[in-house]
């Protein structure tokens, strides 16, 4: 049965403008916030660990788990703690995953970022990598926080279904190793191979930031360099722009090399 909340500065409500405003104390509470009915359907449909949906009067929500927190609060108070600027009716609250970094990558295609540090950006990755079937994306150091609420709406869903990991440049160099997936770079050097004739299907694919693109020790780790052509006139990519154009590419070779 829900509840009714009506304060500002109930307990509850004070959690989730702490959840929405910070990544440490995401990382201390162990939750993280979702905005949208849309979102929480996503959210039940892939078995998020929902610990509390909060609602205004009259939104239709989804079916919910048993044990989740169900709180009723005038469209006011929700304006208040919603992280969008116009709340969509109902926004909840789930469990941080407990997902250990793997010994070995089981998969034939992953993505990996190094400091894209926009969540937008974090989030429409893992979307795009969701619907062109990689295996996982592993956070470099330098990205956005996978939990924050702009991450979350802008994967769409995608954040319950594909896995993710944090790690350390030299984690992923071992894991790699380890998985016998070779480590393939987005690069605007000279050198680097078209990434038409580039051999995706199978691999860990690096993206970095716009502004800086990837690091030197991250290309050191490289055994291969791509390059996205465009026209001469323009100097790079958004970097989800960059992701997609990678894990299409893989997508289309994976799908050539099963055809043959």
């Amino acid at each position: 049965m829900a509840e009714r909340i009506t304060s500002r500065a109930n307990p509850l409500m004070t959690h989730i403008r702490k959840l929405s405003a910070s990544r440490s104390y995401r990382r201390e509470a162990g939750e993280y916030l979702g905005d949208g009915v849309k979102l929480l359907e996503e959210a039940v449909r892939w078995g998020a660990e929902l610990t509390a949906v909060v609602y205004t009067a009259g939104t239709a929500l989804p079916a919910l788990p048993e044990g989740a927190r169900l709180a009723e609060v005038p469209e006011d108070l929700m304006r208040s703690v919603s992280p969008m600027e116009a709340p969509q009716g109902a926004l909840f609250l789930a469990r941080i995953p407990h997902r250990r970094l793997p010994v070995q990558l089981s998969g034939r295609r992953y993505l990996a970022l190094e400091g894209v540090q926009d969540p937008g950006n974090v989030g429409t990755i893992l979307r795009t990598a969701d619907a062109f079937g990689a295996d996982g994306l592993l956070l470099l150091p330098g990205c956005a926080d996978l939990y924050s609420p702009k991450t979350v709406r802008s994967s769409m869903g995608a954040l319950f279904r594909l896995e993710a990991w944090s790690c350390s440049l030299e984690q992923l160099g071992v894991l790699a190793e380890a998985s016998a997936l070779p480590l393939v770079g987005s690069a605007l050097r000279a050198d680097a191979s078209d990434v038409r004739r580039a051999k995706l299907d199978r691999a860990v694919l690096l993206v970095g930031s716009e502004g800086r693109g990837l690091s030197e020790e991250a290309l050191a780790l490289c055994g291969q360099t791509v390059r996205i052509p465009m026209a001469k006139r323009c100097e790079s990519l958004n970097a989800a722009v960059a992701a997609a154009v990678l894990l299409w590419e893989g997508a289309r070779r994976e799908e050539y090399s099963q055809r043959a």
